[in-house]
This record gives structure tokens, C-alpha cells and sequence, in this order.
């Protein structure tokens, strides 16, 4: 693949946390090649996410969503355009992911809401949407979907194996690259170079979600701002004992996981946050820390599935932000765990990058999922392509 033709690419994202519009532009063969060119974040308004929020769990279309995620998807392209000083032209392809609203794999759909053809047209860019629907129709779970993507970056950076990219969102995943067994099917589209021969990947458990909505149902604020609740908490190991006990870390990999699988015990809010327990329940302070041990402690039983102990593990995702956890996660996991910034990654741009090196891959239709990270009964391409 060493002459393959390299695309200039924009990705799009917008996760459950309606945060706001990643955009990203980078170069790429769609296979071992990857360099970052630039980044944009477009922040929704509070009146958007609530119209967005609104048809979470709903299969059916609603026009008024659909043109709010996409009106801002234009503008973040329009904007990353502007700030890159690129012509829309000279970028070959968008790949689109669109707002997620319902994901049913057990019912083989998945539904990500966005005008596809509107914004090929208004950006004139040819655009690829609708990545996921192939796989789950075809058995997979849909998720984690950017396993290749993150093997890609491994290997370009000479990353030694056996390494582990931990993404810590609302729900918590992780691809495995390998360097011994399992060697990655050719028909996936990557070369055996650079050493790395084995990827997997699944949903460790829970990530940020429990511990955001245990910190607002305290009145502590809409998260745990660097992890400062629960520096100052208590863990209660009886409890992160039973939650630990959930059958579905029992569960064979691939597999993944709603965001509200897990619930955690109902306390009423403390009176005296940072005194141990108020009257009934936890302190928000001995809940964070709780939770977050929990995030850490799920991670460590995936470790029951790998087929050896990764040299180093990087951090994406929101929760690299929580020193209390990636601390704990050093020490459960007993291996440097640092946010991926320190291999020179950008950790808010990583999903972004992700669907623009997966738009190039549907170009040449190549694999955007593997039976080893989806579950899917054999590599599968996927993705619908709209030209301007």
C-alpha cells in the first residue's frame, strides 16, 4: 500500500453528551496513513440540545432535529474550511456520522439523524453517512466503530505493542492492539506491517455517565471537574463489590453496553458534603470516588479477555480530564495509563478524525468493522455515499 492514493478528509461528530460539532481535517490512504490537519468545535445552544434531546430513544425521523444537526454540521464544515484556509474542493470527501438517537442492534437498527444529501449540496463536498446500519443489520453491535482507525494511529506513530486506546465517554470502551495471534483479516484493508497483527475491542463498562449524574443529583454541579469529589471521597468497597458482580463482565467480547445498564444505589443527596454519609445516603464526595473506582474497576476485568497485558494504555474521551481516575487506573491496571496527548494526539479530536479516515475507507470500500470489534460475522464495509 505503499503508493496507495492519499484523500484530504473532514470528520464529523456529535456524541450523546450534545456537547456540540467536532470537526476535523486530516490526510489519509484509508489505511496506515494518517496526519491530523486541523480541528473545530462548534458548541450547540441550550434551546438545540433540547430539541435534539428530545428524540433520544425514538426510531422515528423528526424534521426539526434533523435540521438543527445538520444546519450546524454545515456551519462546523464552513467554519474548519475558514480556519484552515482550505477550499471546499480540494477536500475529497465528509464522512458524516450524524446525531445518534436510537441504537437497537438486538433489533438490527440504528438511527443517526442529519440530512446527508443536504449538506454534500450546501458544502459541495461528496459525503458519506450512515456508517453503522450495514453492520448492526448484518448482526453487529455497531459500536466501537473506530477500533481501525485507532490501530491506524498506533502503527503510523510506531506505537510499540501490545497497547490499549481507552476512550472514556458517557460509556467507557476499548480497542486492543495486539502483536502475536489473531492477525487482522486481509480483507480489512490493513497491511501486516509495523508489528501489529491483532486488534479487538468492547465496552469495558461504564464511563463518565454514572458519575455526572451522581454529582448533578447532589447539586455539585453538572460533572466532577477534574476528579476534585472524589480526591476528597471514600470508596465504599462493599458497594463497588456489587457492582463489580454484573454478569455482563462475564460476557465474551465483542459486546457493548446502553448507557444506563448500570444504575447506582439511590441515596438521597448528603447535607453535609465531604462528612461522609448525610442522613440515608453517600456524600456526593464518597459517591464520586465510588463511581470512579468503578469506571477503573470494569476496565481491569477486561483485561480478563486480552490475549496479553498492554505495555501502555491511552486515554480519550472526556474522562481523561478526571486525575482521580486515570490515577486509579495506573494502579488497577498496573501499567502507564496516560491521555493520548502524551503520544501527541489531540484527545478531542480523535472521534472526528475517526469518521474521516472511515469516509475514505467506504470510498474504497474497504472494512469499517470487524467480527473482533463489532461482533459482525465478517469485515464489513458500510456507509452511503452523496455527491454534491
Amino acid at each position: 500500500m505503499e503508493n496507495a492514493k492519499v484523500y484530504r478528509a473532514i470528520g464529523l461528530m456529535s456524541g450523546t453528551s450534545l456537547d456540540g460539532v467536532d470537526a476535523a481535517l486530516v490526510e489519509t490512504d484509508g489505511h496506515e496513513f494518517v496526519r491530523p490537519l486541523g480541528f473545530f468545535s462548534l458548541l450547540y445552544g441550550e434551546a438545540e440540545r433540547k430539541a435534539i434531546r428530545a428524540n433520544f430513544g425514538k426510531a422515528e425521523r423528526d424534521a426539526a432535529a434533523e435540521k438543527v444537526v445538520t444546519d450546524r454540521h454545515i456551519e462546523a464544515v464552513q467554519a474548519l474550511l475558514k480556519q484552515e484556509k482550505v477550499a471546499a474542493g480540494d477536500v475529497e470527501v465528509t464522512g458524516f456520522h450524524g446525531q445518534t438517537v436510537y441504537h437497537n442492534p438486538a433489533k438490527k437498527i440504528t438511527v443517526q439523524i442529519g440530512d446527508a444529501a443536504r449538506l454534500a449540496r450546501e458544502t459541495g463536498i461528496q459525503t458519506v453517512a450512515d456508517f453503522r446500519s450495514a453492520d448492526v443489520k448484518a448482526g453487529g453491535q455497531g459500536a466501537p466503530f473506530l477500533p481501525l482507525y485507532h490501530a491506524a494511529r498506533v502503527r503510523g506513530d510506531n506505537i510499540e505493542p501490545p497497547v490499549a486506546v481507552l476512550n472514556i465517554g458517557g460509556v467507557a470502551n476499548v480497542t486492543y492492539i495486539g502483536a502475536s495471534s489473531n492477525p487482522i483479516p486481509a480483507s480489512a484493508g490493513m497491511t501486516k506491517g509495523a508489528g501489529v497483527t491483532n486488534i479487538m475491542a468492547f465496552d469495558t463498562g461504564p464511563g463518565n455517565a454514572l458519575i455526572d449524574d451522581w454529582v448533578k443529583s447532589h447539586d455539585c454541579g453538572d460533572y466532577d471537574k477534574d476528579g476534585m469529589y472524589a480526591a476528597k471521597g471514600t470508596i465504599d468497597k462493599k458497594i463497588l463489590e456489587e457492582l463489580l458482580s454484573d454478569n455482563y463482565f462475564l460476557r465474551k467480547p465483542p459486546k457493548s453496553l446502553d448507557r444506563n445498564h448500570f444504575s447506582f444505589p439511590p441515596h438521597p443527596p448528603s447535607s453535609h458534603r465531604g462528612e461522609g454519609r448525610g442522613e440515608g445516603g453517600m456524600s456526593c464526595e464518597d459517591g464520586a470516588a465510588t463511581l470512579a473506582a468503578f469506571t477503573a474497576g470494569a476496565v481491569k476485568r477486561g483485561l480478563e479477555f486480552f490475549p496479553e497485558r498492554p505495555r501502555q494504555w491511552l486515554v480519550c474521551g472526556g474522562g481523561r480530564h478526571n486525575a482521580f481516575l486515570m490515577d486509579y487506573l495506573g494502579i488497577v491496571l498496573a501499567a502507564p495509563v496516560n491521555p493520548v496527548e502524551k503520544s501527541g494526539w489531540n484527545g478531542d479530536a480523535i472521534e472526528a478524525e475517526g469518521f474521516a479516515y472511515l469516509a475514505v475507507r467506504s470510498l474504497l470500500r474497504e472494512a469499517l468493522s470487524l467480527p473482533e470489534t463489532t461482533g459482525v460475522p465478517k469485515p464489513m464495509t458500510g456507509g452511503v455515499l452523496f455527491k454534491p
